[in-house]
Formats: structure tokens, sequence, C-alpha cells
């Protein structure tokens, strides 16, 4: 069943369900990218536009909105013509962003490993050549 289906009193009694909220909320492709960029000091939107890769300013503008509305995020608006907008990691944000930089460390020391239990499985796995 999944997450989205499952009945309440079992989603009390799964230790892993706060959890799997969470990172639902700040885990995604785009969200990560911008909390990385973000940890290193206040940034413009066109500098996150221009540094994160493939990102359109339509999705950049929903996980800003997104990230703010969680709490990761402070948006500061400067009262210039044009307006300066900033976005600034809050503690909550660096807190985690130290924890993104272990993974990330983790998926470099491993990504070696997990690529050849892949060829391993592959290999186990692959449907049978008829002779």
């Amino acid at each position: 069943m999944s997450r989205g289906h499952m009945d309440v009193t079992e989603q009390a009694d799964n230790p892993a369900c706060p959890v799997s909220e969470v990172l639902d909320r700040v885990a995604g492709k785009w969200a990560i990218g911008i909390l990385v960029a973000a940890a290193k000091g206040p940034v413009r939107f066109s500098e996150l536009e221009r540094g994160i890769e493939g990102i359109s300013r339509r999705m950049l503008t929903l996980n800003l909105r997104k990230l703010e509305r969680e709490g990761l995020l402070v948006r500061t608006v400067y009262p210039t013509v044009p307006p300066r907008v900033e976005y600034e990691c809050t503690e909550t944000a660096l807190e985690l962003y130290e924890t993104l930089l272990s993974l990330v460390d983790w998926a470099r020391r491993h990504s070696g490993d997990i690529a050849r239990a892949h060829a391993v499985y592959d290999a186990a796995h692959a449907p049978a050549v008829p002779a």
C-alpha cells in the first residue's frame, strides 16, 4: 500500500513516517540544488537560475516558494528599483545542508560499490539468450 493510502493508525505506529513526510517535502531534485547554493550565503534569483543546470524559471519559483513555506529559506526584498530579492538558508536549512554533505560524501565513497552491485544483479537476472 502506498504511503498516501496508508491507514492513519499505521502511520502513527511507523517510525519512518515523519522521515518520509519530511523527505517528500525537502528532498526533491531542485530543492537540494537550491539549498546547496543558498547555504553559501544570500543568493539572488538570477544566480540560482544560472547555477542550477536545467531548472526552468517556473520550477525555480515554485521550489523557492515551497522552501520558504517549509521554513528553510528566508526571502528578503530590498526596496530598490528594480527590486532586489535575495534568498538565504535558515538555521534549520543549514543543519540539513550538513546532513546533505554527509550523504554526498557517502554517495561518492560507495558509487563504485553500487555500480558493481548493479552489474552483478543485472548479470544474474539477464534473460536467457536462446542458442
